[in-house]
């Protein structure tokens, strides 16, 4: 029994339901029904971690998402995410956070991990990070791929949140489970490949506006393209660590 992560979920459907929010899930039965399993999610939004878990009630699952240790800390959100069990992501011991990680999918836990590390600004799939792909070489779990189309236009970086009832449609599609039978590098770049056509075809079925700040320039939107985000996200990390040198 999990009651606070069953609470959570409760409040956090009647908050979908206030907002008008519009879920199509396709794929559900993919997740498994017992043991671990990595499920790695697409990044476009601050919100997407809250959207990623529904599939996992069909087999009436909980997802262990890891997540950046400044949410812990906060006194508001920490007390809720230890009580959830998620797993605080220290970037300055992140070997610390992996191992716990590993040792959740051992147990048969799922753990939520979004490969990209950060928001696509884009809302193309950016490169991965390797340790999905690790963890589920040495847990020896399945990689479940999940990508979410939508989250995007309720709350995501350098645009104000629209948490109010904005009857936004949002998309959610689970492929299937990728076994971890070949090297990190040749597995991260496979779930990459997965999600990128997964992306594509939800996409598809999808109504985008021309222009709108939250369509990929692909697709007609006035987002930045991948290779513009990427510049903008490196100039904002060097910002980030000329700030810490000084403060040093």
């Amino acid at each position: 029994m999990e009651p606070v992560y069953r609470t959570v979920i409760g409040l956090a459907r009647t908050v979908f339901f206030v907002q008008g929010l519009k879920f199509t899930v396709k794929g559900a039965e993919r997740i498994p029904a017992t043991g671990g399993a990595v499920i790695a999610v697409n990044h476009t939004g601050y919100m997407d971690f809250t959207y990623a878990g529904l599939p996992a009630r069909t087999p009436k699952r909980y997802i262990r998402f890891m997540a950046k240790k400044e949410v812990f800390d906060d006194k508001i959100s920490g007390p809720i995410m230890r009580a959830l069990k998620h797993i605080p992501v220290d970037r300055a011991a992140g070997a610390d956070s992996y191992q716990a990680a590993v040792e959740y999918l051992r147990r048969g836990e799922l753990v939520g991990v979004y490969p990209e590390a950060t928001i696509s600004r884009s809302f193309e799939i950016k490169d991965f990070k390797s340790g999905a792909a690790r963890m589920a070489i040495e847990a020896g779990v399945p990689i479940i791929p999940v990508v979410i189309w939508g989250a995007q236009r309720v709350w995501t970086k350098g645009f104000p949140k629209r948490l109010g009832r904005t009857n936004t449609p949002i998309s959610i599609a689970v492929g299937e489970p990728i076994e971890p039978d070949e090297p990190a590098a040749e597995l991260t770049e496979q779930l990459r490949t997965t999600m990128r056509e997964m992306l594509v075809e939800v996409q598809r079925d999808y109504a985008h506006e021309q222009g709108a700040y939250w369509v990929p320039a692909r697709l007609g939107g006035s987002a930045p393209t991948l290779e513009e985000a990427d510049a903008m996200d490196a100039a904002e990390a060097a910002a980030k660590a000329a700030k810490r040198a000084g403060r040093q």
